[in-house]
């Protein structure tokens, strides 16, 4: 199903809403981040920053959460002596890694290039 091409300041609000009530919390972060991006030179409402936090800490959370569970198995099967599955489990663990980098740039960028110059 296509959205439409541009969708207002207000649309992405309830659609990024819309997506915490889903529990699609990527598509969330995507929504705010049209908003934040629509901000120039106007700040975020209240609610705007809590969505947007709202959104980065549960797909935040969600790779943290993978990342402990996925270092546990690491350690007891180092402490088993499987190497094999250490390797496998290290290159696991580094995609996760890679993925909790990305979104963290990501906010980084947002915040450095639309949401700090807004609040002068």
């Amino acid at each position: 199903m296509a959205q439409p091409a541009k969708l207002s300041r207000e649309e992405n609000v309830y659609m990024a809403k819309l997506a915490e009530q889903a529990e699609r919390y990527e598509e969330m972060v995507e929504f705010m981040e049209k908003v934040a991006k629509t901000v120039d030179s106007e700040e975020l409402t209240v609610e705007e920053r809590n969505l947007l936090s709202v959104a980065y800490k549960n797909v935040i959370g969600a790779r943290r959460a993978s990342w402990r569970i996925i270092s546990s198995i690491e350690q007891k099967e180092e402490s088993r002596g499987n190497e094999d599955r250490v390797t496998l489990i290290k290159d696991y663990r580094g995609k996760i890694e890679v993925e909790l980098t990305k979104i963290c740039d990501g906010i980084l960028k947002l915040l450095d290039s639309h949401l700090v110059p807004s609040s002068y």
